[in-house]
């Protein structure tokens, strides 16, 4: 494989000197009361339990496999491609991605840390670990799409992108994230709930808009919470 690295400086804004009740105290009330609920219903105090998620699955037909981190930012995705392994990792302060060789990736654009983080606080379920996190929510309020209704709650973890939680007022499960910030709205499905281990998770995710030619599919096989080494977030060291 070529390395193409886009190893970003470090902001100090990103140092994680934070502590547990300033973050804790950016989460509006309201806001608190929806993501208890969810929390609740898909496992209670098992949340705390949990010390990484790996998801292994197809998205868009190819195979991937995904490590995220619940204790603190960390992502880490690779994909088999028709051409090769695709591996793109988040460490909490850079960003890189390792192509085939035969990939020409000079057109890439450099990764944006701020979705970067979005990504990692979402994928390592961080707005249940007010905690751990250095996030921020507020309460949007109440969102009827598809002859359903939804409590919507906008996470926003300290320098990285806003997301919207939409959560079913019935089950109080996460049915819908959106990504507002684009002209068009990136919206993902969330489905298929299933129990594993003390925890109930969505093992299907259909995202469309934001510009997509047509939604893509991410179905997972397995799950599991093992902890993942910290170092598989960071660009690997040349051989």
């Amino acid at each position: 494989m070529r390395v193409r690295t886009i190893l970003l400086a470090v902001a100090a804004a990103l140092a994680a000197m934070t502590v547990a009740g300033a973050a804790q105290a950016q989460y509006a009330p309201e806001a608190v009361r929806v993501l208890d609920r969810a929390r609740a219903a898909t496992g209670g105090a098992a949340w705390t339990k949990l010390a990484g998620v790996h998801e292994v699955g197809t998205e868009g037909g190819l195979r991937y496999e995904r490590w995220a981190d619940p204790l603190r930012f960390g992502l880490r995705t690779d994909v088999e491609t028709p051409a090769g392994r695709v591996v793109r990792g988040y460490n909490g302060a850079g960003a890189w991605s390792l192509h085939p060789a035969s990939v020409n990736v000079a057109a890439e654009p450099a990764p944006d840390l701020a979705v970067q983080r979005a990504e990692a606080y979402v994928a390592a379920y961080g707005y249940y670990f007010r905690s751990r996190f250095d996030a921020r929510a507020a309460y949007v309020g109440v969102r009827n799409s598809d002859g359903r209704a939804f409590e919507v709650v906008r996470v926003h973890p300290n320098e990285g992108k806003a997301r919207e939680l939409w959560f079913d007022r019935k089950t109080g499960l996460l049915g819908r994230i959106v990504d507002p910030n684009g002209q068009k709205a990136l919206t993902v499905e969330v489905g298929d709930y299933r129990r594993v281990g003390g925890v109930t998770v969505p093992f299907r995710f259909v995202t469309f808009g934001g510009g997509l030619a047509k939604p893509v599919e991410r179905v997972l096989q397995t799950v599991d919470f093992k902890p993942a080494p910290r170092e598989i977030f960071s660009l690997p060291r040349p051989k």
